[in-house]
């Protein structure tokens, strides 16, 4: 009887920015039956910056593309998965999709490599944020709740008015309605992961 072989090694799905979002964030908005300068007001930001990421002229930081996905009654990963909908329920370590969110200079990022598969109407939704030394994330309330653990690296996140310095081994949990956001205060990529209910990202 022969051992089974190694499984083959499967490249990561990375996607380094988002090519199709503004097909997905026009379709969206149309299908809502929504004006430019409507979406704007609703996302608190210019009709022209709209105008500029329907025809990808721009690219929205990760808390400007959860505004928009919130005026558009959506969210980010229904507008940036590759697959919107997928019956499979394991996803194998390489074989999963990453987006990239925010770059600074030649080595500043945010990632955020999806563990769970995007479903229309979710409830939970569970991501690895990847965040390189020195990134910071813009500030965010909404409705839901989330929880998250430090894989490795370290991380400090910003809950209200507190920050709280969180190394490998910590967890956490929070209402989402509570201003968050985070910051890798470290010299080593941090990875966390994080789970939010109902799909948020």
């Amino acid at each position: 009887m022969s051992k089974p072989g190694k499984p083959p090694t499967i490249k990561a799905q990375h996607t380094d920015g988002l090519p199709s979002l503004g097909v997905r964030l026009r379709h969206a908005r149309k299908v809502a039956g929504l004006t430019l300068k409507q979406v704007a007001e609703a996302a608190g930001c210019s009709e022209s910056l709209i105008s500029k990421l329907e025809n990808d002229a721009a690219s929205p930081s990760l808390a400007m593309l959860h505004r928009l996905a919130r005026a558009l009654g959506s969210n980010v990963s229904e507008l940036t998965s590759e697959d919107w909908v997928s019956e499979e329920p394991v996803l194998r370590a390489g074989a999963r999709q990453i987006n990239r969110f925010a770059r600074s200079g030649n080595s500043g990022y945010i990632d955020l490599e999806r563990v769970t598969h995007p479903q229309k109407g979710g409830l939970l939704q569970g991501d690895i944020h990847i965040i390189a030394p020195g990134m910071v994330s813009e500030m965010i309330e909404h409705a839901g709740e989330e929880m998250g653990y430090v894989i490795e690296g370290c991380l400090e996140l910003t809950l209200g008015e507190t920050t709280y310095l969180l190394e490998a081994g910590d967890s956490f949990h929070f209402p989402s309605n509570l201003p968050h956001g985070y910051r890798n205060p470290g010299k080593a990529v941090a990875r966390i992961l994080w789970v939010n209910t109902p799909a948020t990202f």
